[in-house]
């Protein structure tokens, strides 16, 4: 049985890229190199952004519900100057109707998750000493589809009834209590009440590891003077960057203060956005780069093999399949880069995932291998090999016979 034979432009264009092994072992450096470059470092950034966003915001809501500011007017005695608007002293108030306000949450486009939450100051007590926290009175089912508590609880479960209370691990050290230990709890209105600690949690986070103290929403409504309302509404959307808009639509609706991280934690987007730009325009240049070599290296060849061109022209092989020639050169030597590139750029982030840690020992990120990236990286640098061979190859597909010979 006859073995399949290779197409003509594929088996001249495998011996030219073996009769400059040199130049075919630089150019393949080179595309190795660059393609290695984009998948590691947009991995790296891409993996960095994600632990940055965890560990920011989760332990707070993508978008959050507050009862309208209120404000006191007051004339001046001249009736030249117009009202002045003073704020009013802070005062915890309740969501207005804010049952209705969370159907309305839930009933938006791309929102995953609604909590009420009564929040505010208290102290806790314990002998002699006294700490100044946030007493956080939750729903454990809704809240935790907020917040991934369960995650962060180091003793006991996510779950509060009757009088008891979560705290965080840093509050426990200062008071010098654990699971089973009583607590008094004393909010700013003057009422207080003797909690029962059920659970400890370790977010992350010293400050609120210090300051949370979680209760069922009945508890902290009559500790903080609430009755049946809520101090905030916090809500979770799909995904985190349309949490401007589902805000700006919850604002709209209900004529409520609606804020989104992305305003609170302006300066956290800012610093997301520049590692986006940085990442593309290192892509842009790197893709020039290896363009500019390919291109470089094949216009070389053009020179070097333009004999062979002028024989293969002579014998009757047309502009196009000579074109072709190069083409598929540049085609072989991007598929190759890219495959190797991926390669390279795995054993990278093997390597340093070993190495660069945080200060708790554990990886800055993972050695994970996204196949959108890699994919989107082979792609560019196919696509940037038959750009760049196309000019050579047109220069080669031009060329007189009978002078190609003479030269």
């Amino acid at each position: 049985m006859a073995r399949p034979r290779l197409p003509f432009e594929f088996l001249i264009a495998l011996r030219f890229l073996r009769e400059g092994r040199m130049q075919t072992a630089l150019i393949l450096l080179g595309v190795t190199g660059g393609v290695a470059v984009i998948v590691f470092l947009s991995q790296l950034i891409s993996q960095l952004q994600a632990t940055i966003i965890d560990r920011v915001l989760g332990s707070q809501a993508h978008v959050v519900v507050r009862p309208l500011e209120e404000a006191n007017q007051r004339a001046r005695t001249d009736p030249q100057f117009a009202t002045i608007i003073e704020p009013r002293a802070q005062r915890l108030r309740s969501v207005d109707q804010w049952e209705a306000v969370v159907r309305l949450a839930e009933s938006q486009p791309r929102v995953v998750a609604v909590s009420p939450v009564v929040s505010g100051p208290a102290f806790a007590v314990r002998g002699r000493a006294s700490k100044s926290v946030a007493l956080v009175g939750v729903d454990p089912d809704r809240y935790r589809r907020i917040v991934k508590m369960d995650t962060y609880m180091t003793r006991g479960a996510f779950q509060v009834e009757g009088t008891g209370a979560i705290i965080g691990i840093e509050l426990a050290k200062d008071l010098g209590v654990g699971v089973g230990d009583k607590l008094f709890l004393r909010a700013a209105g003057g009422r207080d009440e003797l909690l029962h600690i059920t659970g400890l949690f370790d977010i992350g986070n010293k400050d609120l590891n210090r300051r949370w103290v979680f209760t069922t929403m009945k508890l902290a409504q009559s500790l903080l003077d609430l009755p049946g309302g809520v101090s905030n509404i916090d809500v979770t959307v799909a995904d985190i960057f349309d949490a401007k808009e589902v805000a700006e639509r919850l604002q709209a609706a209900s004529g409520l203060t609606v804020e989104s991280w992305m305003t609170t934690n302006s300066q956290l987007l800012a610093a997301l956005r520049n590692q986006s730009v940085s990442n593309n325009l290192i892509r842009s240049f790197v893709i020039v780069i290896v363009a500019l070599g390919i291109s470089s290296v094949l216009v070389v060849s053009v020179v070097q093999k333009q004999k062979e061109i002028g024989i293969l022209r002579a014998m009757g092989t047309s502009s196009n399949r000579i074109m072709g020639v190069f083409l598929l050169q540049g085609a072989l030597v991007g598929f190759v880069g890219a495959l190797s590139g991926v390669a390279l750029a795995w054993g990278l982030l093997n390597f340093f995932s070993t190495i660069y840690r945080s200060g708790d020992g554990a990886p800055i990120f993972q050695p994970e291998l996204d196949p959108a990236i890699a994919l989107s990286a082979a792609g560019i640098a196919l696509l940037v090999g038959l750009v760049a061979a196309l000019i050579p190859a047109r220069r080669a597909a031009k060329m007189d016979p009978v002078q190609a010979i003479r030269a």
